[in-house]
C-alpha cells in the first residue's frame, strides 16, 4: 500500500524499511532512558504540522486496531445492529486473543481516506500512532512496528535515532 502514497510520505517509510535494524535497536536502548516522552512529544507535534493523515490512511489500509468490547458495542449501536452481528460481519479473534478486523483496508474507510465511523471509532484509532501518550518506553516494541505502517512515526524515530531532533 506504501506505493499509493504521496512521494514525500513514501520516502519516510522506505527509510524506515531501510533502517530497520538500526531503528528497532534504538528503540529498544530508550527503554533505559528516562524523560524520553518530551522528546516522543515534540517530534510528534511537529510531525503532525507536516504530515496529514487523510492523505495518507496507511495505518487504515494495512493494519487493524484492536477491538475491545467498549467498542465493539459503540460502533454496533452507531451502525444499528447488534453487537454480535458487527463481530459477526466485521472482526474476528486473532493470535492475541483480540477483536481484529477481517480483512484490509479497513472497511470503514472511504475512498477520500475519511472513516465513515470516525466520531465513534475504537480507542485505538483514536490514539495511533501513539507517539503522544506517556511512558512511551512501555511501547517500543508497538513503536518500532509502526515506523513500518507510519509516516510520521517513520520520520519522528529517525530524527531521534540520526540525533536531528
Amino acid at each position: 500500500m506504501a506505493e499509493q502514497l504521496p512521494d514525500g510520505l513514501r520516502k519516510h517509510l522506505a527509510r524506515a524499511n531501510q533502517y530497520k535494524k538500526e531503528n528497532k535497536k534504538y528503540l529498544l536502548n530508550l527503554a533505559r532512558k528516562k524523560d524520553v516522552d518530551d522528546t516522543f512529544h515534540t517530534l510528534h507535534d511537529e510531525a503532525f504540522e507536516q504530515i496529514d493523515c487523510l492523505s495518507c490512511a496507511n495505518c487504515c489500509k494495512t493494519t487493524s486496531p484492536i477491538f475491545r468490547d467498549v467498542d465493539i458495542d459503540r460502533i454496533a449501536k452507531h451502525l444499528g445492529m447488534r453487537p454480535s452481528h458487527f463481530t459477526e460481519r466485521y472482526l474476528h479473534i486473532d493470535e492475541d486473543n483480540d477483536w481484529v478486523l477481517n480483512s484490509s483496508p479497513c472497511a470503514f474507510l472511504g475512498a477520500d481516506n475519511y472513516c465513515s465511523i470516525y466520531e465513534v471509532r475504537p480507542k485505538a484509532c483514536r490514539e495511533y500512532p501513539h507517539t503522544d501518550r506517556k511512558h512511551m518506553t512501555q511501547i517500543l516494541e508497538l513503536t518500532y512496528k509502526n515506523t513500518m505502517v507510519c509516516p510520521a512515526v517513520a520520520s519522528i524515530v529517525e530524527k531521534m535515532r540520526t540525533g536531528k531532533a
